[in-house]
């Protein structure tokens, strides 16, 4: 069974075909970093239009790599929440035009549920339940995948998102965007000991996140630097950031584990290609003899294979839409 799986939801146009949710027969994707670096940040109007430019042809190169025809495929799988809602709109319009056009299901996949996906393409073995660490720019949760199509929120971010807070620190730095990607490459060369910075709990929900006051911090800390006269090191500050937000990360996701006996762990999003967070999450596996899975690096960013793979277990779910199908700026993952 073939899906065509269609990505729009932030500033990655993508399309990709998959073959029964776990072989990726061709992933196109069209980046627009850099003309938003230009703005230290993803501008909504901006993507929109090059979203509308790219996504026709970059589906016509994904089937053909695959080499499959409209008559081969199966469904169409679209994202249509959460993400930046014109983004959004021009993915879910497409799909339902090529849907409606060759008499094809139409299938709506939430972006959360997709990044988790990313796993079975990487992992053929791996089948729910699960424990997952979902870790992007604007999402940070514990979710038990308790089957394909079911899940269960365990922990959430009470303010920022681990991504968020990486993206809005490294802008304080000096850090062009994308900046948690490159705020990760240079913390490989500081060191995490230089700096102090807190790790915040909150008060009766253990395993829930908050990053809003350690972002603070690091703010702070620069502003006070700078105030001073004093020079700050980058490359130690960005280890020292880095250590206390893995650190936040993993000590509820342990604690998690912990709870629920799951013996399966996996990560996702694009937080999931942080350096210190993947060494952290294999020696905790290690450590309490738990199986470990995350994507492989292509893989946990936006693309259009994870929503292809997602596609098919919703599509077996009996999970379909009609031409009303709308796009929602936020949607739980659960819903």
């Amino acid at each position: 069974m073939l899906i065509l799986g269609i990505e729009s939801s932030c500033d990655e146009t993508a399309a990709a075909v998959v073959e029964d949710g776990r072989r990726v027969l061709s992933s196109v994707v069209a980046s627009q970093v850099a003309e938003h670096r230009i703005y230290g940040g993803v501008v909504p109007e901006i993507a929109s239009r090059r979203h509308c430019e790219a996504i026709s042809p970059l589906v016509e190169e994904a089937l053909s790599q695959a080499g499959a025809g409209l008559s081969d495929l199966s469904a169409v799988a679209v994202t249509n929440a959460p993400g930046l809602i014109g983004a959004l709109l021009v993915g879910v319009n497409f799909a339902k035009g090529m849907a409606l056009s060759a008499g094809l299901p139409l299938v709506p996949v939430n972006h959360l549920r997709g990044h988790i996906a990313a796993n079975y393409l990487c992992h053929p073995e791996l089948e729910p339940p699960f424990l997952c660490l979902m870790v992007s720019g604007g999402h940070t949760n514990i979710v038990l995948c308790e089957d394909y199509t079911s899940f269960k929120i365990l922990a959430r971010t009470r303010d920022d998102a681990a991504g968020e807070a990486f993206d809005k620190a490294a802008r304080a730095m000096g850090i062009p965007y994308p900046g948690g990607v490159e705020l990760d490459k240079i913390a490989e060369t500081g060191d995490s000991e230089a700096y102090s910075l807190p790790r915040p709990r909150i008060e009766g929900a253990p395993l829930d996140f908050s990053f809003s006051g350690l972002k603070t911090a690091a703010l702070n800390l620069l502003h006070n630097a700078a105030q001073r006269g004093e020079t700050v090191s980058v490359p130690d500050l960005c280890a020292s950031y880095r250590r206390a937000v893995v650190g936040c990360l993993m000590e509820s996701f342990r604690q998690a584990a912990e709870e629920t006996g799951a013996k399966r762990l996996a990560a996702a999003g694009g937080v999931s290609a942080n350096r210190l967070l993947r060494r952290e999450l294999e020696a905790m596996a290690e450590e309490t003899g738990r199986a470990l899975y995350v994507p492989e690096l292509s893989l946990c960013g936006d693309n259009g294979a994870m929503i292809g793979a997602q596609g098919y277990y919703e599509l077996q779910a009996g999970h379909r839409a009609g031409m009303d199908l709308n796009a929602y700026a936020s949607g739980e993952i659960g819903v």
